[in-house]
């Protein structure tokens, strides 16, 4: 589960569902109508979808996402939207998904948004440490979801390259311009040996968002959606007790 969480009658989906983008279309599949002012601290900002992802996680609220590549809108067509939103004072673009990082013309849609004059932000997943590596330079803001300890990567998300999770992790902490960490708790699953393994996986980071998994009824495995709300109390618990993995530790109220 990347970035912004929404009904999929929030979104404004121009794609017309076809495997595999021809060239004539951009990666992104749907964005969001109206601009946010949660999804990019400090920004206005358009959020921008993109389809197909490598891990399959029972919570994720983006399941439709989850599935192989789809067809995109055409560059023009993203354009004209573009324009209206910078009429709205819009100042900065997410690409979320799925994971971003899995489409080979990343760079060329950051590139795309740049030319508007926007900040651009990153949701991933930190799978692709090598195309993370050629892209975080045009990245202002990065945000990696932490799924889990490592010990727990395939049994939570269906991957397993670990090393994979931290050469990305890594990364970040090296080079990104502003970034985060974050991890969605579910209470029954994010033991506290578990987020000690989190803490020593992000130690040192600039910044750990902790955030409550909420069940709804569109997450993509049955079993996730009678799961019980994190407790805020649990959130502010792990803060306390990974307080000195990162310079900042930070519970959000809502995921």
């Amino acid at each position: 589960m990347n970035g912004a969480k929404r009904a999929s009658s929030e979104f404004l989906e121009l794609s017309c569902g076809q495997p595999r983008p021809s060239a004539g279309t951009s990666p992104v599949y749907a964005f969001l109508r109206k601009p946010s002012l949660v999804d990019f601290a400090g920004h206005l900002a358009g959020v921008f979808f993109l389809s197909g992802c490598n891990f399959r996680c029972g919570f994720c609220h983006n399941p439709d996402l989850m599935r192989r590549k789809q067809n995109g809108i055409p560059w023009d067509r993203l354009e004209s939207a573009c324009l209206r939103f910078a009429d709205e004072w819009v100042d900065g673009a997410v690409i979320t998904g799925g994971e971003p990082t899995l489409e080979e013309s990343l760079p060329d849609l950051i590139g795309f948004f740049k030319r508007f004059g926007w900040a651009v932000k990153l949701d991933t997943n930190g799978s692709r440490p090598d195309r993370l590596k050629q892209c975080l330079p045009l990245f202002d803001y990065v945000a990696m979801d932490i799924k889990a300890g490592p010990s727990k990567y395939p049994e939570l998300c269906g991957f397993g390259d670990v090393a994979a999770i931290r050469e990305s992790a890594n990364l970040i902490k090296a080079g990104a311009r502003d970034y985060e960490f974050r991890t969605t708790v579910i209470a029954s699953f994010h033991s506290d040996e578990q987020m000690l393994e989190i803490g020593e996986l992000i130690r040192g980071a600039r910044r750990y968002v902790l955030q409550p998994f909420v069940p709804k009824e569109r997450v993509a495995e049955p079993e996730f959606r009678s799961l019980l709300r994190a407790p805020e109390a649990r959130l502010f618990a792990i803060r306390d007790l990974l307080a000195g993995c990162a310079s900042e530790v930070i519970a959000r109220g809502d995921a």
